[in-house]
């Protein structure tokens, strides 16, 4: 996850199945205002609404692992928390550099193994 794109990794089978992307979620950035106050609630509404996509592709989780290459992880994952549907789930975050989808996929499933 950065601030413009998020893939969501899952499994096939809710249980036991392998890990596969289920989603890549976009977030186009603000565009160019000469009004820095129009500008910030711009980047402010565009990122809760990239956060609010990004939950409508996860369905029925426990437990969630996010990583990233900047700090907005952990912005999203203070969204988890304090939106009712998620502030129950388990949640970790870590930093890394961006990963290709294979490498993405073995990061989770050792995660979660």
């Amino acid at each position: 996850m950065d601030s413009h794109q998020a893939t969501i990794v899952g499994r096939k089978d809710s249980e036991n199945g392998e890990f596969e992307i289920v989603a890549v979620v976009k977030n186009p950035g603000a565009n160019a205002n000469s009004n820095e106050n129009a500008a910030n609630n711009q980047e402010i509404t565009l990122k809760q609404k990239y956060f609010k996509e990004i939950t409508n592709k996860m369905v029925n989780i426990d437990e969630i692992q996010v990583t990233g290459t900047g700090q907005i992880q952990e912005e999203f994952i203070r969204y988890l928390a304090e939106s009712p549907q998620y502030k129950n789930a388990v949640a970790s975050e870590s930093t890394s550099n961006k990963m290709k989808d294979d490498q993405l996929i073995a990061h989770f499933a050792k995660h979660f193994h």
